[in-house]
């Protein structure tokens, strides 16, 4: 996904989506542990993908607490 989509999601969405990434990046481990995985380039779309949603969350928050 792109950093605009997740922009437009609200903290709640974010936090989902931020779980479905992490456990996808656990099964994609385990899959390159065991010798099963085969789109190798996944692994890196899903670590950049949880460090985008997890940028966006932060100055969403920061963003919030600055106007309380």
């Amino acid at each position: 996904m792109k950093a605009a989509e997740f922009r437009d999601m609200s903290l709640d969405q974010l936090d989902d989506q931020l779980i479905k990434l992490k456990k996808e990046q656990f099964n994609l481990r385990f899959q390159a542990a065991s010798g099963q995985l085969e789109n190798t380039s996944r692994v890196r779309e899903i670590r950049r993908a949880i460090a985008r949603v997890m940028t966006i969350a932060r100055q969403k928050r920061a963003g919030s607490a600055q106007r309380a």
